[in-house]
């Protein structure tokens, strides 16, 4: 868990995978830390009015899970993200079990980057959402010339 992987340790369809089920509290701390107190996420009755019926877990937290199994399991912590998208394409309630699997789509030695790529879906196996996003790794250091 969050290994030092240099660019050249991660090949074209590397992949991991986790399984997680959204709780409240998962959605309380992220609503506390974000101010993201948007009423679809927090208000019972308000959002029993929209088209979902009852409130969602907020989407970037989930997204969020797409980036830590990412540095937790395939690509580690060296690679800094310099671009990322997200396809919201489905519903996320508190207590779905999601499965999240990301996996490395392109890789690029001469700008030593990687594209990966991730999809998230629920316990009925519908996907909810979609990701693809790239992080940058840092040229090795020079070897030390030993006085």
């Amino acid at each position: 868990m969050y290994d030092l992987k240099p660019f050249d340790s991660l090949s074209v369809g590397d992949r991991a995978v986790m399984t997680k089920t959204v709780t409240e509290a998962d959605g309380a701390l992220y609503i506390a830390a974000t101010g993201d107190f948007g009423p679809v996420h927090v208000d019972d009755s308000y959002a029993a009015g929209t088209r979902f019926g009852r409130r969602l877990a907020p989407g970037i937290m989930v997204a969020g899970l797409c980036t830590s199994v990412l540095t937790a399991e395939l690509a580690g912590t060296i690679g800094v993200s310099i671009e990322d998208r997200f396809w919201f394409t489905g519903p996320v309630f508190y207590g779905d079990t999601l499965t999240v699997e990301v996996w490395i789509a392109e890789s690029h030695a001469d700008t030593r980057t990687i594209v990966w790529e991730g999809s998230c879906k629920n316990g009925e196996g519908l996907e909810v959402l979609k990701a693809r996003a790239t992080l940058k790794y840092p040229r090795p250091k020079p070897p030390q010339v030993a006085a």
